[in-house]
Formats: structure tokens, C-alpha cells, sequence
């Protein structure tokens, strides 16, 4: 007889199973006979979606402000969104987290980005469950449940939700997008990546771009390429089954990569300045009805520096930064477009639901006060002049520089709303365009829709519209509820009821709070110094009726104490409710928590040849202590030359190899500073011993060095650094037998080895 608790146990797995991905496989209702003429055949009826579920295809840009795209008022021309939002919808009230791997969270799984693990990004990640970005098992993502129900499943482009650490060739890959739900990924794992020289894996393994910079080679055209080809054949041999795409360039995040052809189209397009700029934008954009005729400017910043007050060396670089970008940003809309016409193309194209959300966060003020053509350089805190800066003024966006833009822009490219990229408290970081295409059902072209959403409203909403339920549990794991809502009731009625009345946000202690017209915020932290940590005493909050002052241009914390108090009190029951807390304002603190690592606490490392890709939180930390590396090579006469071991790129970075049969070593900081010691002696035939005996000096982050080099046990060469790389090498990679991505010099006669690497012995002294 069954026990209370054995019939519990049993109704609790019915329970799972009736609720749960993957479904269980169906029961055989045909015959087994002793053979097969006196058997009948049964095949599975394998999921399926329904007969007219739409294709879906989920665009997201990376770091555009409100006010930069034409078809939201801006100065850049993007015709191929422009033509999406006459066949469609724009939405002026669309919200994001402020800051990217959040906002992708927050995207894929329908859950505010604290529930999905990710308060902030990997690389500031803390052993708290809200801040691991180890998305969880219990917050599935959109595509593991549209996959288990029939319909094939892509990513490509830029994945910022796989953990730092755990994206080397090691793994796991359980958090990598083929882990996620998603069938096949091509792009890169990592907030940013050089665009002529990126780090890309096809599905979990690593590849190389199939020609060079200097033959065309650029990471937005090739992604596209792929999507394309991956669309067609998908429709090629199964023409009636709908699709699921997330399309995420890492356009247009630094560095600003685009030919000149384009960023030269812009020439003399903004010398008016920053100032100007949001002046004419604004009036665009209520020329537009993009914004209320009500609405006003919101005050400049004070931090940013008046145009007219920088001298003509200033303008002048601040200018071809800004002329870059936009060309960065119409290039974009150009390689989006021929992803948009395939889409036109498609057999059911009528019935294909396009999502083109533009911008996971507002533009960024991450280039700083002055900007900068080397922004590793830049992210590690050190300044560069203007005049070092204009010597690489004709190379701006090519393969030799990592451009940003200062912040004046930044604020410039949110207009009309005040803050940049981070800042969570204000519209600037937060209020990003969307444009939604769908012409089976949308049939009001053009319209605009002003309702208040958020990025975790995309998920319900595609599970509406291809009519799947959201399960109790996928792989066995209980599910935590959507917190998002459909807003597919706005596809065909402009005046459709607001879904959203409450939506709390916080980044770096940046916070927010909208509730039913009401906007209560705190701007915490600044994005150009991420080494501040003002702390939470005398905090000041400002209040905003939005249904009023759509673009928060008027503080009324003093006519309205009681309402603020009302929604800070709000925020304090979202952030509990959410796991917003613990608060963590250490900025660049946080990048030197100790974190997971599949090294370990090892201090020693062998590497052998076809190591190569490894991320530099999978390498051997070789910053700010004492190391040596032995190379055991074996070679002939006339193929000596090549990469022995590399890490980082051309802005930073440091690399062991042998040119015209000499080992050189060659330390480059940030191109400041570059160290070369060519050994005395050429190498030997047969086996040799390579030996870099790297001193540091010790006594803090950044110190000087002395680097001695070996050959066979015998000095071959010494050099010395004033200063080393203290925090990053960068968006490159280490490897062993070839320094793949952007290299560390171009000094290389040869790049892949040309001879036999025993191995690599690498030894940190701590």
C-alpha cells in the first residue's frame, strides 16, 4: 500500500511532467509482434508549434542614446530602421537596466536582471546570487522554451551572459548560448570585441575570420553574412516552420571600428559641438512627434565642458571621434538592413514578428572627459593627451586604434533626457528606442506607441504571440515566475491599458523608481570614474511626474516630499521583492574580487600548441607580480620564426616569439610604452630552452619591471619598464603557437610557429 508521502511524491512528479520541458517522449500507441508483419508502426509526434505561429526575430544594438538614430530625431541617418518603422511601430517608452549584460538578462529571460543573477557585469561579478551573472537554472530563457516546443533556435553576435571565467575552451557550457536554449551561436563572449580582429566561436569552438582586415575582414558583415545563411537554409528546407533569432552586434560599442568611406560621410557634420547638438535633435524630435510638443530639454550636465569653452585641438578631436561613431552607427544600419531584406525575402514573411530594440543602455560616457583612440588604455585609468591622441588622427576607427568618444556626446546622443550609459536613476541611461514589425497583425504604419515598458515585457510578449506557455519547470528545475507582461495588445490599439505601472531599476547603486506617472531617482555613481565610492550617507533624491515632464526635466522632490517618500519606500518593497540588495558602490573595486577560476590557486601553468583563445581571466595572472616563462621549442634551419606564447593586443599586451631566428620579447604598455629585447643569439637547431625571468618591482598595481631573457640557460638580453599593465591587457586573448585577434606588435615576420612547441612552463612568484 502507498504511503501519504509516497502519493505525494507521485503527484508531485505527475505534476512535473504534465508542467515541464523537455516534454517526456510520447507513449508508443502502435504494435510490437513477434515480427514486423504482424506490428504496427507508430511514430512520435515530436512538439511542435502552432500552425500559425510567427517567425521572430529579436534585434538588439549595443550603447545607443535615444536621440542618435534618425528614426528617433537624430543626426545619424539609419534609413533601414527608418523603412521598419513606416511598415511599423516605434515605441518612445521602452526601458532597459542602464548597462548591457543586465539588459541582455533581463531580454532573454523575462526576469528583472537581479532575479536572473545578473545585478552587474561579469567582470565586476561578486559571490552574492543576484551578482554571480551565472544565470540561474530556475529563470530558462526564451529560446530553451520556444526550442523544447518545435522551433529552431540562433544567436549571433556579442554574448555578455556567460561568465568571465567560464568561457574559455574548459568550459562549462552550460552558460554559453548553446547551453541557453540557442541551436547554433556565432559571435563573441565578452562585453566588447575588436571588430577586425575578433574573438569568435562557432557554437563553443574557436575560429578565425576567414580573411584580413586589409582584404575587408570586418566582424559586423561576417556576423550578418551568417545570419543570413542561416535564415535561408532554414526556410530552404523547411519553409512553413517558424524561426527564432537574436541578432546582437556588438555595434556600436567600443572600440568604434567602420572604414573611412563611411565615418568620411560625416565630415564636418558636427562641428557645431555637443551644446548644439541636443539643441537640434530636441526640435527634431517634436518636429517628429517622436516627443511630446510639451516636452522640455532636460538641463546639461554639469560635468560635461562647454563646446565653446575646449580649444581647436579639443574640437578637433572630439569631432573625428563623434564623425567615427556616426559612421560606426550608419554602417550598422547598413548590415542590419541586408538582414532585413533577407527577412522581406522569407516565404512567410508577412508573418514574421521583428523586435529591433536600439540600444541595451543609453550612450556611453565610458571614453571619459577627453576620449581616446586606445580605450584598454583609457578603462585602466590612464589619461592621454590630446597631442598623442591627433597623432593617430587619420587612423581613428581603423584597425590600429580602439576609439570612444568623451562623455560630452554621450549626453549629447540622450536627448532629451538627462545621464548616460550606468546610470540607472535617469532616462538617459535607461530610455532606449524600439520598433516593432509584424505586418500580418501591425497595420497601423508608422504609429507610435507611448506605453511604459520594460525589456522583460519582450518575453510574455513572444510567448503570446506564438502561442506557448510559459512551463513549471524546465530540465526538472522549478521555474521563478516571468516578471514581465505582454504588450502584444499594443500591436493593434494605440490607446491599449499600460502593462506596466511599477518597474524599479538599479546599476552601481544608480537607482530608480517608476510608479503610475511618478519617477523617484538617485544618480549614485559616475561611469568616467569607476574608481569612486561616495558611499550611501546623504543621499539625495529627485522626483519627476513624468505624466507631466516626459523627458524629467523638472525636480519637484520640494513641492512633493510625501510622493517621494512614498516611492522610495516603493523601491526599498521592488528591491526586496527582486534581490536588488546587498548595494555595492566600489566601482573599479570589484574587478579585484577574488572570483571562480578554472586555474584554481595554481602559480604554475604548462601550456602545449593549440592553446590558444583562452580568455585572460583563464590565464595566468601575470599582472603586478614576478613571473618566468620557459619555452622548450624544437626547430630547424629556415623555420625558426613565430608566436611562442602572446597575450592581449596592439593595446596592450605582451608576447614571446622569434623573428629571423633571433627570440625577441616584447612588452607593449598601451602603446606608450613599448619594450623590445632582441636576444644576442639566434636559435640553435633542434631543441632549445627559451627562459623570460619577468622582476617585478613591487610595492603596488601598475609597478615597474626588470626582464631578463635566456636562451639554453645563457643571457641573450635585459630590458626595463618604468610602468606595467595593472588591470587588463584588454578584449584579447592568450594563446600559445600563434597570438590570434588583433596582435600584440606588427612586428611579426611570421605569426604561427613555424617550428614544434614542447610546452610552455609558466611560473607567477607570490
Amino acid at each position: 500500500m502507498m504511503t501519504a508521502c509516497q502519493q505525494t511524491q507521485k503527484e508531485e512528479s505527475n505534476s512535473k511532467e504534465a508542467t515541464g520541458l523537455p516534454y517526456d517522449d510520447p507513449e508508443f500507441k502502435g504494435k510490437i509482434g513477434r515480427t514486423y508483419q504482424d506490428s504496427e508502426m507508430d511514430w512520435p509526434d515530436l512538439p511542435s508549434p502552432k500552425a500559425d505561429a510567427p517567425n521572430v526575430i529579436v534585434i538588439l544594438l549595443d550603447d545607443v542614446g535615444f536621440g542618435m538614430t534618425s528614426t528617433f530625431g537624430g543626426s545619424i541617418p539609419t534609413p533601414h530602421l527608418d523603412s521598419l518603422a513606416n511598415q511599423g511601430l516605434r515605441y518612445n517608452r521602452f526601458h532597459t537596466t542602464a548597462i548591457c549584460g543586465p539588459s541582455r538578462a533581463a531580454l532573454i529571460t523575462g526576469r528583472n536582471h537581479h532575479n536572473a543573477g545578473s545585478g552587474f557585469l561579469a567582470e565586476w561579478a561578486t559571490g552574492y546570487p543576484s551578482y554571480t551573472t551565472m544565470i540561474p537554472r530556475a529563470t530558462a530563457t526564451v529560446a530553451k522554451v520556444m526550442k523544447y516546443n518545435g522551433i529552431n533556435t540562433s544567436w549571433f553576435g556579442k554574448n555578455h551572459n556567460t561568465p568571465d571565467w567560464e568561457t574559455s575552451a574548459a568550459g562549462p557550457f552550460d552558460r554559453w548560448p548553446t547551453g541557453l536554449g540557442f541551436d547554433y551561436f556565432y559571435g563573441f563572449n565578452a562585453g566588447e570585441t575588436h571588430q577586425y580582429y575578433p574573438v569568435i566561436f562557432e557554437n563553443t569552438v574557436p575560429v578565425e575570420p576567414e580573411k584580413s582586415p586589409e582584404e575587408g575582414y570586418h566582424f559586423q558583415t561576417d556576423m550578418t553574412n551568417r545570419a543570413v545563411e542561416w535564415l535561408r537554409i532554414q526556410k530552404s528546407i523547411s519553409p512553413d516552420k517558424p524561426v527564432f533569432m537574436y541578432y546582437a552586434p556588438g555595434a556600436v560599442h567600443a572600440p568604434h571600428h567602420v572604414r573611412k568611406e563611411w565615418s568620411d560621410k560625416f565630415k564636418g557634420k558636427f562641428d557645431h559641438g555637443w551644446d548644439k547638438e541636443r539643441e537640434i535633435v530636441y526640435a527634431r524630435q517634436k518636429e517628429m512627434g517622436i516627443i511630446p510638443q510639451e516636452a522640455k530639454l532636460s538641463e546639461r550636465n554639469e560635468h560635461v565642458p562647454l563646446w565653446d569653452s575646449l580649444n581647436d585641438e579639443e574640437k578637433k578631436f572630439y569631432t573625428l571621434l563623434y564623425e567615427n561613431f556616426a559612421g560606426y552607427l550608419a554602417f550598422t544600419d547598413h548590415e542590419v538592413g541586408r538582414l532585413l531584406k533577407t527577412i522581406s525575402e522569407l516565404p512567410d514573411a508577412e508573418n514574421t514578428l521583428v523586435m529591433y530594440i536600439v540600444g541595451d543602455n543609453g550612450a556611453s560616457a565610458e571614453g571619459g572627459l577627453q576620449g581616446t583612440v586606445n580605450e584598454v588604455k583609457a578603462l585602466n585609468g590612464i589619461p592621454t593627451s590630446i597631442e598623442e591622441n591627433l597623432k593617430k588622427a587619420d587612423e581613428i576607427g581603423g584597425p590600429n586604434t580602439e576609439p570612444h568618444f568623451p562623455i560630452g556626446w554621450a549626453f549629447a546622443g540622450n536627448t532629451p533626457f538627462p545621464w548616460v550609459k550606468q546610470v540607472a536613476s535617469h532616462f538617459g541611461g535607461t530610455r532606449n528606442p524600439m520598433v516593432v514589425s509584424w505586418p500580418k497583425v501591425i497595420k497601423d504604419k508608422g504609429g507610435i506607441r507611448s506605453q511604459f515598458l520594460h525589456l522583460i515585457d519582450v518575453v510574455p510578449t513572444i510567448l503570446e504571440a506564438t502561442g506557448i506557455d510559459m512551463p513549471e519547470y524546465v530540465e526538472g528545475v522549478k521555474q521563478r515566475p516571468i516578471d514581465g507582461k505582454s504588450f502584444m495588445s499594443t500591436f493593434t490599439d494605440a490607446d491599449a491599458p499600460e502593462i506596466r505601472t511599477t518597474q524599479y531599476f538599479e546599476v552601481f547603486s544608480n537607482r530608480a523608481l517608476y510608479h503610475e506617472g511618478w519617477v523617484a531617482a538617485h544618480q549614485h555613481t559616475f561611469p568616467w570614474r569607476q574608481d569612486l565610492a561616495p558611499g550611501y550617507e546623504d543621499e539625495t533624491w529627485e522626483l519627476y511626474n513624468i505624466a507631466e515632464d516626459f523627458s524629467e526635466s523638472n525636480n519637484v522632490a520640494e513641492q512633493y516630499p510625501e510622493k517621494l517618500e512614498e516611492l522610495k519606500a516603493i523601491w526599498e518593497q521592488e528591491a526586496e521583492k527582486y534581490h536588488v540588495f546587498p548595494l555595492d558602490d566600489r566601482g573599479a573595486g570589484r574587478l579585484a574580487v577574488p572570483k571562480p577560476s578554472p586555474l584554481g590557486d595554481r602559480t604554475e601553468f604548462t601550456f602545449y600548441e593549440g592553446a590558444t583563445r583562452i580568455p585572460e581571466t583563464a590565464a595566468p595572472n601575470t599582472k603586478n607580480t614576478s613571473w618566468t616563462m620557459e619555452a622548450m621549442v624544437t626547430t630547424q634551419s629556415g623555420a625558426k620564426d613565430g608566436v611562442i606564447n602572446a597575450i592581449g593586443g596592439l593595446g596592450a599586451g605582451y608576447t614571446l616569439f622569434v623573428k629571423d631566428g633571433y627570440p625577441t620579447f616584447l612588452y607593449n604598455f598601451f602603446e606608450a610604452d613599448i619594450m623590445t629585447i632582441k636576444s644576442s643569439k639566434k636559435l640553435p637547431d633542434g631543441l632549445s630552452n627559451i627562459k623570460v625571468d619577468f622582476i617585478y618591482d613591487g610595492g603596488g598595481v601598475g609597478k615597474g619591471a626588470t626582464v631578463v631573457l635566456y636562451v639554453n640557460n645563457g643571457k641573450v638580453g635585459e630590458g626595463r619598464l618604468e610602468a606595467t599593465v595593472g588591470g587588463r591587457f584588454g578584449i584579447d586573448t592568450f594563446g600559445i603557437g600563434v597570438d590570434t585577434g588583433s596582435p600584440v606588435t606588427e612586428e611579426y615576420s611570421v605569426n604561427q610557429f613555424q617550428g614544434k612547441i614542447e610546452e610552455v612552463n609558466i611560473k607567477l612568484k607570490r
